[in-house]
């Protein structure tokens, strides 16, 4: 039997499979075969990106909805990473939505997870420039445990620089002389135990009879408070004795003015009247000396004056 080759028809075959192989590339690589269109989002992150790569999944509560288009250091920021997302369209991405940098199990596989907005927040959108719309990012679980552990360990080695500074050579030897001399006040507090339990028990005795004087005290309290209010009771009398003793007074000043008033006028002509009396008794008495006989003839006649006559 003669076996012969159509290399022509092997050629031909060899070129329509070649030429569907690479129909097939194309058509998956244009999106072919009803793949849902999708959307362009970007991220800031403020940690490291390390086991994060291009293609890696972007999930949306658990769910794949596109994967990490472009990793790169923030041109405004060199301290910071800027992601770039492809994001189905249709996903509810919401102006308070967020993204978090998580690891998948033990092979540390790193992805976007985005966690999903409030259910009044408004769809987030590209601007009026084109520019991706920014998701808000938050500091994944490791970076934020990686902050409290340097602030901890921060803390813990600024105390141990205090404690070394406070417990140093000098500080060390004054801590020992005052713990031997606490030692030394125990010692002497223990050895004086029989004096201060009977300066105790005494202390107790002057408590019970302190007790004992103060209930004593109590009704000799009581009849000093009586004889106090009987003496301010006293005082009030008195006093209301002095205002009427003081009436008295006025009135009688007032009697004596006008006493004073309505009799003064008669006794002052009744001394006028007695100094004349007084002084008539003395011309008597003066005339009844030097002439006797006038009493019984009457006073004798005056004498004529010059160029005067004597009457017969």
């Amino acid at each position: 039997m003669d076996d012969k080759v159509n290399y022509s028809l092997v050629g031909l075959f060899v070129l329509a499979l070649g030429a569907a192989l690479v129909a097939g590339v194309l058509w998956l690589a244009a999106g072919m075969g009803g793949q849902q269109a999708m959307n362009t989002y970007q991220a800031v992150i403020k940690e490291s990106v390390a086991g994060l790569n291009v293609d890696a999944p972007v999930k949306y509560l658990g769910v794949d909805v596109g994967k990490v288009s472009r990793i790169q250091i923030d041109p405004r920021n060199s301290q910071q990473v800027r992601l770039h997302f492809l994001i189905d369209r249709g996903t509810p991405i919401k102006q308070d939505s967020l993204a978090v940098l998580k690891t998948q199990g033990l092979t540390g596989i790193a992805y976007i997870e985005l966690s999903g907005g409030s259910a009044g927040s408004k769809p987030l959108l590209a601007g009026a420039d084109g520019v991706a719309p920014t998701i808000p990012f938050k500091l994944s679980l490791g970076a934020r445990l990686e902050n409290v552990l340097t602030n901890v360990l921060a803390n813990v080695d600024r105390t141990s620089n205090n404690l070394n500074a406070v417990f140093d050579a000098e500080n060390s030897a004054a801590l020992k002389a005052l713990l031997a001399d606490t030692a030394a006040v125990a010692r002497a507090l223990a050895a004086q135990k029989v004096a201060m339990s009977a300066g105790v028990a005494d202390a107790a005795r002057t408590a019970q009879l302190a007790a004992r004087a103060g209930e004593q005290l109590g009704p000799t309290l009581d009849r000093i408070a009586a004889s106090a209010l009987a003496v301010e009771r006293m005082s009030e009398v008195a006093g209301s004795a002095s205002a009427r003793a003081g009436v008295a007074a006025d009135a009688a000043a007032s009697s004596a003015q006008q006493l004073g008033a309505e009799t003064l006028p008669d006794l002052a002509r009744l001394l006028t009247e007695l100094t004349q009396l007084s002084a008539s008794l003395r011309r008597l008495s003066e005339q009844t000396a030097s002439s006797p006989s006038s009493l019984l003839l009457g006073s004798p006649a005056p004498r004529p004056g010059p160029g005067e006559s004597a009457r017969p």
